[in-house]
């Protein structure tokens, strides 16, 4: 269980303390160092790094080339990165690892919750988090990349209509870092207010 003090420090506010908690335990890791690699759906068996030194050594040998995640979170570690020489140690450090991945889950949860209409039953809850994880896993959810595309909260704010499906131009190391092998149906209607995510009943919380 992560310590209620990180995540109350380091966790996006978007998302309840028990959401934190549920998302880490079913998408994440315990070890901070922990890197996971896969290419072409299968799993990489790599050494478990006993320092960020080796961790470092393992992403930047396998990112741009295979899907690496990293961290408590499991975040994609090439996402955003042009060069393999660009990643940061900071993906190794509890709290940022927690707060950026706590940030782009609440962006997926964004996403699938307006997929599903807003609803405003209790009842799709559960549902909603459960394809939010599996798009974290993923990638992708309704053939929407859910990593590249616009935040729906943003796209609000600024009155934009980004392509839904975040087909910008992506660096060899991101494609890398995110192409999934499981795509899912194409659909989206992506454009959402601002909101605070509470899946709080899931789980019975």
């Amino acid at each position: 269980m992560l310590d209620a003090a990180l995540i109350k420090e380091c966790a996006d506010p978007a998302l309840k303390p028990a959401i934190v908690e549920q998302f880490v335990a079913a998408a994440g890791s315990t070890d901070p160092l922990a890197v996971a690699v896969k290419s072409g759906g299968r799993v990489i068996l790599v050494p478990k790094p006993t320092s960020v030194d080796e961790a470092m050594a393992i992403i930047r040998q396998h990112t741009g080339r295979s899907v690496v995640r990293v961290g408590l979170t499991q975040f994609p570690a090439g996402l955003g990165v042009k060069d393999a020489a660009d990643l940061k140690p900071e993906l190794f450090d509890a709290c940022d690892n927690l707060r950026r991945g706590t940030a782009m889950f609440a962006k997926i949860l964004r996403i699938v919750t307006k997929w599903y209409g807003n609803p405003a039953s209790k009842d799709a809850l559960p549902q909603i988090f459960d394809d939010a994880v599996y798009a974290w896993k993923t990638g992708e959810f309704e053939g929407v990349r859910v990593f590249q595309t616009a935040d729906p909260r943003d796209e609000v704010e600024t009155g934009g209509a980004n392509d839904e499906r975040g087909d910008e131009k992506q660096s060899p190391v991101a494609e890398g870092a995110e192409r999934t092998a499981d795509p899912l149906q194409e659909k989206a209607d992506i454009g959402a207010a601002d909101m605070r995510i509470d899946l709080s009943r899931i789980g019975g919380k």
